[in-house]
């Protein structure tokens, strides 16, 4: 009788340790998953003033810079950059900086850690660059027609998804 308790005792013990796992595997795929967009002020503190790319550098358009957080670790950190100054065939496929500090992906493409230019394209592309120029990652865009209000430069968080967006057009991003 002492080893039925006992054995009962145990497979309990096992069940309840069981489920404590599993419910901590699902609130780590929640917390993993979860995606936060940085308001202005809290996002300034991330966004360079300017950056460099093919061997110039421009200054931020800081109002059209974003920060979003994935999983509350993984950064990306976006801006448009003033173009002016750059020669033609480089303000062509640079519009501004793409930095992440863990891999991401990007319109479902592996984008590993670092700080790259990107441009998107009228066929319906992002292009990211690295800072000599090389493509690294093209990948495909949407375009949101229910958009109310867009702007040049922006991240936003629809149906729990991160889109990366230059007007109406986007690009879904999420932890690598």
């Amino acid at each position: 009788m002492m080893n039925k308790k006992f054995d009962l005792s145990i497979k309990a013990a096992s069940l309840a340790i069981a489920l404590l796992l599993i419910a901590g595997a699902a609130v780590s795929a929640v917390a993993q998953d979860t995606v936060k967009v940085l308001e202005s002020k809290e996002a300034k503190a991330f966004v360079p003033t300017g950056f460099y790319f093919e061997g110039q550098s421009a200054p931020t358009q800081m109002r059209n810079s974003g920060v979003a957080v994935i999983g509350g670790k993984q950064h990306v950190i976006v801006g448009l950059v003033d173009t002016s100054g750059y020669s033609a065939d480089v303000a062509a496929k640079y519009e501004g900086f793409f930095i992440t500090d863990s891999p991401i992906k990007i319109g479902g493409k592996k984008l590993g850690t670092g700080a790259y230019g990107f441009g998107f394209t009228r066929d319906g592309k992002v292009n990211i660059h690295d800072v000599g120029g090389k493509t690294i990652v093209t990948a495909a865009t949407s375009d949101d027609d229910e958009l109310k209000r867009p702007r040049p430069l922006m991240f936003m968080v629809v149906d729990g998804e991160l889109r990366f967006y230059k007007g109406r057009t986007y690009a879904v991003v999420s932890g690598g």
